[in-house]
């Protein structure tokens, strides 16, 4: 089966190519002994090309359930979840592993960089993985690790890095690949208030050059950089005043 990539279709049969991820009553569910959690509720949501989306919300509120449907890191229970256009419940696991790689890059808070590779070797990763020819794969390491500014950095193992830093190399690891969507997991929560602020204004940067961020948090000084916010509480979207960046 060939995934093929176009505009999200609206139910009106119209299309926008600015919407590269998109939830149309998708909802999360688990059967337990005590019975079915909600981990998410029926839930539409889109998520747009330069758009910088705050997920926010208290421990259990769904965000991670959110995040891990536009990620397709897992299936729905019910509705659809569609990344530029497919529609992940027509994929099967090898499918919605390859669509996850070419489109999605992910940030988490803890980094996750492999702690006997260099910089340039944890960037590199992904590309390796995707069996990225060897005579492209330095070129385009150098282009992430200039993104972020780390090229001073390229040859250093994650212990000799700050938290500021390690998230660097973790959002240039991201975007290596070229996805349109960058997926953020509480990416602050480690950091002290300078790396914070080096890392907000690259992941505000993302978005201003055209890939789609949406960002986990319990950190509320990401406000001011963000597009849009959408809260959460007991696996449901709660509505709130507009909040968010002066468009």
């Amino acid at each position: 089966m060939k995934l093929s990539q176009k505009a999200a279709a609206r139910p009106d049969g119209t299309c926008d190519a600015s919407i590269v991820a998109e939830l149309r009553g998708a909802s999360k569910k688990y059967k337990t002994a005590g019975g079915e959690v909600i981990a998410l509720d029926k839930t539409d949501l889109e998520l747009r090309k330069g758009e910088l989306l705050l997920i926010i919300g208290p421990s259990g509120s769904g965000k991670t359930t959110l995040l891990s449907l536009l990620g397709c890191v897992i299936y729905p229970t019910e509705g659809c979840v569609c990344i530029n256009g497919v529609n992940t419940k027509d994929l099967n696991d090898r499918q919605m592993a390859g669509l996850r790689r070419k489109n999605i890059g992910f940030v988490f808070q803890n980094f996750n960089l492999i702690a006997p590779l260099t910089s340039e070797e944890n960037i590199m990763t992904p590309l390796q993985l995707n069996r990225v020819p060897k005579d492209k794969l330095q070129a385009r390491v150098e282009d992430a690790l200039e993104l972020v500014k780390l090229t001073h950095r390229r040859k250093s193992l994650p212990k000799q890095l700050s938290g500021g830093e390690q998230q660097r190399v973790a959002i240039a690891r991201a975007l290596v690949s070229g996805p349109s969507i960058i997926l953020c997991d509480e990416p602050t929560a480690s950091l002290d208030s300078k790396s914070l602020e080096v890392v907000l204004k690259e992941l505000r940067g993302l978005a201003d050059s055209g890939k789609a961020v949406a960002v986990v948090t319990h950190d509320f000084r990401l406000k001011s950089f963000a597009d849009k916010i959408i809260h959460l509480e007991d696996g449901r979207v709660v509505p709130t005043p507009e909040e968010g960046r002066t468009l």
